[in-house]
């Protein structure tokens, strides 16, 4: 079998939306060497609340596609059309390689490129798709879905080893098939000196003297809003000159403000809806709290990290393998929001302990989260496994 260069490449996914997973895939399409890979995307239409990437991943260059059909939520007739013309797309491109992510794009990509004949099928594990939190009927139908995607997927990209020990506890896929590449971020921007937070804070009418617990995300179950805003309270019932910084949109929005309301927080939190300054609003921040009740890595993690903003979270998943407690940030079991909240007042009375978290979670950041790093370990793992194809 003869591979030509550059090697066909198509990164599928459900959703470009604002989040984690999709700005990996969307940062993997424009970075990947272009002499020897020619990238395509596929997502579907849906984007919602919570942003969407597609104008900026067009804008970036990266060949993106529209599938109608692919949809996130459980739909046979969609999901059958999709299905069908994934088959065909994928027989006309010739794609050497098909990498997908998502639960959805994930099954049935996979399965669309076995009956295809593509040589090689990748998927990427931003965090599995069942979890605790949803009904036991949906969470054992994604475990058998998943279980027979392995079956014929080459390699099961995990962004944290406590995935891989999750999913072989769940019978799926082989050992030998996971590899460990995190999600990584440009370091870059997160790194350079953080600028002078007094201008950001006084856009956001806050005091620059006040104490700010800060936060990223969507506001969806997910992300557990809810607790947030509750720690919120109990912090500010202590240190009623703190304010709270809540970046981020989504499905929850209404419900969070009407929380604020009945917490009488509304004088003391900033909704900030949507934003795309990441590094810029770190810099605002005394303590970063996240209350996500399941998650794979996020990538605000080390975002925060590099930022030099100590980290509370709940220890879900990915979390607690990032984050060494009291060494590289301080955790709690999901739930615990009395001792969210205590560990925020440690944090923001004791600057010797943020000043040594801070110091120690950076270096973790730094070792394990360049973007450029990352994207050398998925162009190994290409070349690898169409060298083993060609040679078998």
């Amino acid at each position: 079998m003869t591979i030509r260069r550059p090697i066909k490449v198509l990164h599928l996914i459900t959703r470009l939306i604002v989040g984690g997973a999709q700005e990996n895939t969307v940062y993997t399409a424009r970075l990947l060497n272009p002499n020897l890979f020619d990238v395509d995307v596929i997502c579907g239409p849906q984007t919602g609340s919570e942003g969407s990437l597609i104008e900026e991943a067009i804008q970036s260059g990266v060949k993106l596609s529209i599938l109608p059909e692919l949809v996130r939520e459980l739909n046979p007739v969609k999901d059958l059309i999709a299905f069908g013309k994934l088959y065909f797309l994928l027989r006309k491109h010739g794609y050497s390689i098909v990498h997908t992510h998502s639960s959805k794009a994930g099954i049935l990509g996979r399965m669309a490129a076995k009956i295809a004949g593509i040589p090689i099928i990748i998927h990427t594990i931003h965090g599995w798709s069942f979890h605790n939190y949803m009904p036991k009927w949906r969470k054992n139908l994604f475990i058998t879905l998943e279980k027979i995607s392995a079956k014929f997927t080459d390699k099961l990209i995990v962004v944290t080893q406590k995935d891989i020990t999750k999913g072989l506890k769940h019978g799926i896929g082989k050992p030998n098939q996971y590899l460990l590449i995190r999600s990584a971020i440009p370091l870059d921007e997160f790194l350079d000196s953080p600028p002078d937070p007094s201008p950001i804070r006084e856009e956001l009418g806050i005091p620059s003297e006040a104490p700010v617990i800060g936060t990223i995300g969507r506001l969806s179950p997910q992300k557990n809003p809810f607790d947030w805003l509750e720690i919120a309270a109990l912090i500010a019932s202590q240190k009623p000159e703190c304010y709270f910084l809540l970046v981020g949109d989504g499905p929850l929005r209404n419900q969070v403000k009407k929380q604020l309301d009945d917490l009488h927080l509304q004088n003391r939190i900033i909704l900030t809806g949507l934003r795309r300054d990441v590094p810029r609003l770190l810099s605002a921040m005394d303590v970063f709290l996240l209350t996500s009740l399941w998650e794979g890595l996020p990538r605000v993690i080390p975002q925060a990290m590099c930022r030099e903003v100590p980290i509370v979270a709940y220890a879900s998943d990915g979390v607690a393998e990032v984050i060494e407690h009291a060494k590289t940030g301080l955790t709690c079991p999901p739930g615990e929001i009395n001792l969210a909240a205590q560990y925020c007042l440690r944090l923001l009375d004791s600057e010797e302990l943020r000043a040594n978290i801070v110091k120690e979670a950076k270096k973790i950041a730094t070792e394990q989260f360049d973007l450029r790093i990352m994207i050398q370990q998925l162009e190994m793992l290409y070349l690898d496994r169409l060298g083993e194809t060609t040679n078998g």
